[in-house]
């Protein structure tokens, strides 16, 4: 779920990210559907940022074109971003940026750990974490370095 959670917030970031370089969203230059959508900020609209009123435009337009299922699992990734603290929120961006900076071959990478790691069973996702939380950062770092170049099996549950 921890993960689910982490990825679905960085493919929010990463969709806000490929921001319109400044343009300025007016209120009444979004259409209905926005409008219905983004009512919760339209007393503070004219005051956000220019930069942040494009971001949730795209929300919005994003947010028509989910289904019921998909709307249901960005209300509750929404809620769980809320939940978190500042420090955490500000963890989870830098992360990001630097997720950002990184090779497309490991971003490739790291994308398919991720989903191997979203498949395995539950069990063995626990025990994974618990021996990762029980190493010393030396320890993670060496065995980042070793499994950089390691191949990869196509599946391992």
């Amino acid at each position: 779920m921890k993960a689910k959670f982490i990825l679905g917030v960085a493919c929010l970031l990463l969709l806000s990210s490929l921001a319109m370089a400044e343009e300025d969203v007016t209120w009444n230059s979004l259409d209905a559907s926005q409008q219905e959508v983004l009512a919760p900020f339209a007393d503070e609209w004219a005051a956000l940022p220019a930069q942040r009123r494009a971001r949730l435009a795209r929300g919005a337009d994003r947010w028509a074109g989910m289904d019921r299922e998909q709307r249901k699992d960005a209300e509750s990734r929404f809620s769980d971003w809320g939940q978190l603290t500042d420090e955490r929120r500000d963890r989870i961006r830098r992360r990001y940026e630097e997720y950002k900076d990184l090779s497309p071959d490991e971003q490739s990478r790291i994308r398919e750990n991720f989903r191997r790691f979203k498949h395995m069973d539950r069990e063995r996702r626990e025990r994974m974490r618990d021996r990762y939380r029980n190493m010393t950062p030396d320890q993670r770092q060496r065995m980042r370095d070793r499994t950089r170049d390691r191949p990869r099996p196509t599946t391992r549950d």
